[in-house]
This record gives structure tokens, sequence and C-alpha cells, in this order.
């Protein structure tokens, strides 16, 4: 009998799940169909792109791999904007709060050595660059969130903002005080990083590396937070109502500055671990898009954690595929760019999906903003 009731239960969560993915899943078929049509219309082979874009995503170990590589900073990027999501807020500085946590976790993996003389264990010095410039994404979210909070400034608008400036700031560091000084340098970059700071590969002779297990490991505790601890009940009670949250004794105004912390220490964590896992330093201009990504990531996930997960895993497979679709077919690399924007298109606007295939709406709506200083 409990075996029974064990696999009823699994059937019901997975029937649930699908039900609650079906808009999505049925998004990004349409966008694959209508960019398929662009395809044609421009004079190229839909199918031969496609089979190419699938062939460099997943034809070969080296390709799985890279694909997970590119999934690594989305994951992270992608739970940074749906946390905020779940707490009624739109987070669109993820790219500036990656920006921060990437130059913050360069500086600690090459400069802390010298600055202390001594050399730090390589634990303790993954542990500190993650950490560290982790935090710096956090307090450059909560920037915005205090504003909000207190003087009812749009997060919206004020995240915008601070991704110029954290940008530029950026920019002024690395074409500056923390520019590579080796004469053979030309372009805008951080030295590279200790050997101690450095995570280390998962497999010999492939790209990816621990961060892509790291990333799996922080959906499931973002999910555990949300749905499993007082404070991520908080987070969602103030994203669904928070007058009633308040009248229910929760600190609205706290609720707020956390969560959009909590959103930009994930948001910083996806610049440290591409400093510490991949790139081994910070360039300018290495992660441009992914926070702007990250929306439709979350938004195709519905803001769940696993959702991001296989959203990231989706979208990285459409970068990582990209070339060979253009080495098979001439298809310029752009037309990636054009489906993930119809992704978004279709999911946003999920009543058109609806109403192609018949489909009724049910359950919660996602609550994006509620407009100037609510």
């Amino acid at each position: 009998m409990q075996l029974s009731k064990i696999i009823q239960l699994l059937k019901q969560i997975f029937f649930a799940f699908l039900s609650s993915m079906l808009v999505p899943l049925l998004a990004v078929l349409t966008a694959i169909i209508t960019g398929g049509i662009i395809i044609a219309v421009v004079g190229g082979n839909p199918f031969a792109a496609y089979i190419g874009l699938f062939q460099g995503a997943f034809g070969s170990v080296k390709a799985i791999s890279e694909t997970a590589v590119w999934a690594t900073p989305y994951i992270f990027a992608g739970l940074a904007v749906a946390l905020a999501f779940k707490g009624g807020l739109f987070n669109i500085g993820a790219e500036g709060q990656l920006a921060f946590g990437a130059v913050v976790a360069s500086l600690v993996g090459y400069a802390l050595p010298a600055w202390l003389g001594v050399e730090i264990p390589p634990l303790l010095h993954v542990l500190l660059a993650v950490g560290l410039g982790a935090l710096a994404g956090a307090v450059w979210a909560s920037i915005p969130g205090a504003l909000k909070a207190y003087t009812g400034g749009h997060e919206v608008i004020n995240t915008i903002m601070m991704n110029y400036i954290a940008l530029n700031i950026t920019s002024f560091l690395l074409n500056g005080p923390m520019r590579d000084p080796n004469p053979q340098n030309v372009i805008a970059r951080t030295p590279e990083i200790a050997l101690s700071a450095r995570i280390p590969p998962l497999f010999e002779g492939l790209r990816v590396h621990w961060g892509f297990v790291f990333a799996l490991l922080v959906a499931f505790l973002v999910w555990f937070l949300l749905w499993k601890t007082t404070l991520g009940f908080e987070i969602r009670t103030v994203g669904a109502n928070p007058d009633a949250a308040k009248y229910a004794g929760i600190n609205v105004k706290r609720t707020i500055i956390l969560t959009m912390a909590l959103s930009g220490l994930l948001a910083g964590m996806a610049g440290t671990i591409e400093v510490t896992g991949l790139n081994y330093r910070h360039e300018l201009g290495f992660s441009i898009g992914y926070g702007f990504d990250a929306i439709a990531i979350a938004l195709l996930g519905k803001t769940h954690p696993a959702g991001v997960v296989l959203a990231s895993l989706l979208f990285g497979a459409m970068r990582n595929g990209a070339t060979r679709m253009q080495f098979l077919t001439q298809i310029p690399v752009d037309i990636i760019s054009v489906i993930q924007a119809l992704i978004l298109l279709f999911v946003a606007a999920d009543a058109i999906i609806r109403y192609i295939y018949r489909i009724r709406a049910r359950g919660e709506r996602l609550v994006l903003t509620r407009g100037w200083g609510g």
C-alpha cells in the first residue's frame, strides 16, 4: 500500500509539473516554428539549421560540456531574477550586479595573496573570491531594494540606472587601477587570478567545471528557501499581496530589501563563477547580455528553480550550438537571438499561446510589477 501511495504521489507531482510547464513548452515550440519560417524566408534550410544547432549543443561529449559551461551563469542569473519575481520585484539590474561580482572576485583572486603576503589555501581562496563577489552583488542590489521599501522608488527604473553606474565603474577599473600591467595586454582586463582561487574542471580536457554542480545545488537551495522556510513564505506572501503581508505581521520593508539582496547575491555569484571557474580573470564585456537573458529564463521557467535550470540549459544549448549551425548552413548566429526574443514574447504574452492552442487560463499569474510606488 505504501509503495502504491508513493507512486500515486509521484504521478501527481509529475502531471502537476507538466501542466505548469505546458505553456512555456508550447512557447518554445512556437518560437522554434516561427524561427524556422524566418530562416526559410531569408533563404536558409530550417531543418538543416536546427540539426546543426542540435549537433553543436549535444552532438559530442565536448559539445555537452560547452552547453553546461554556457548554462552555468544562466542558472545563477535566472535564479536571481526568479527570486525577485517571487517577491513581487522586477530586478533588471542583474547585469550590473554580475559585473560587480566578477570585479570583486577577480580582485580577491589576484591581489589578496600579495596584500596578505602569504599563500592562501586553495579551498579558502575560492570561498573568499566567490563569497565576497556574491556579497558585492548583494550590496549593490540592496540599494534599489531600500529605495523601493522606503521611498517607493520603482525598482525597474532604479536597477536599470544602476546597471549603467556599475558597468561604467567596471570599465574605469578594468581600464585603470585593475588593468593587467602586462605590456602585451591590449584589452581592458584584470591580471589572471592565482591558481589557488580557481575552481577545478569536472573532467580532464573539458571546460565544464564544478561551478555547474554548484549551480544545481544553489537551485535546490533556492527552492528549499522559498517553499520550506519562514523567510521564503514571507517573500512569497509579500510578492503576492504586500498589504495582506503587512496585516499578518510581516515586515514588508525588510523583506523587500532582503529579497533584492538575495537576488543580487545570486547575480553576483554568476560573475564570480565565470571568473573563478572559466575565464580566470575579468574582461570588459564578457558577460554582456547574461542579465537580460536571465529575465527570459526566469519567465520561461515560470520562476521555479527547476524550470530555471531547464530554461538555462535550453539557452545554453542555443548559444553553444549557434556556431555549428552557422558553419553548416551559413545562417547568421543572430537568428538565435531572434528565437530567444520570440520565446520571451510568447511566454510573457501567454494569452497568445493559450489562444493558438485553445488552453484555458488557470492558476496564479505572475506579478511582474505593481506600478510606480506600489
